[in-house]
């Protein structure tokens, strides 16, 4: 699965990370449903980190096709509610 970080390029990621991330994107649903702002920030940053972590960074001039696309890091509350679909930021 290829990955875009809003403003920072794309990274590979294996299929069988997807569990991990979506308990991270449900802690990120439930904290933007609350207007949790501190919340929202601290798990955006943990979500962000942990797929530069387990993911393969595809060089600049690479420009494969997204699955997923996540927010910058300093994207706000707001702008990641416009992201958003049903199942949050990743689906499953």
């Amino acid at each position: 699965m290829i990955v875009r970080i809003m403003g920072e390029g794309q990274v590979r990621l294996e299929d069988s990370h997807l569990a991990e991330l979506n308990k991270l994107d449900d802690e990120l649903l439930a904290e933007m449903e609350n207007g949790d702002g501190p919340g929202f920030r601290r798990t955006l940053t943990a979500l962000l980190t942990k797929v530069r972590e387990l993911g393969t960074p595809l060089p600049d001039d690479s420009l494969e096709p997204s699955d997923l696309i996540l927010p910058a890091a300093e994207a706000t509350l707001e702008e990641v509610r416009e992201l958003l679909s049903d199942d949050g930021l990743i689906p499953g």
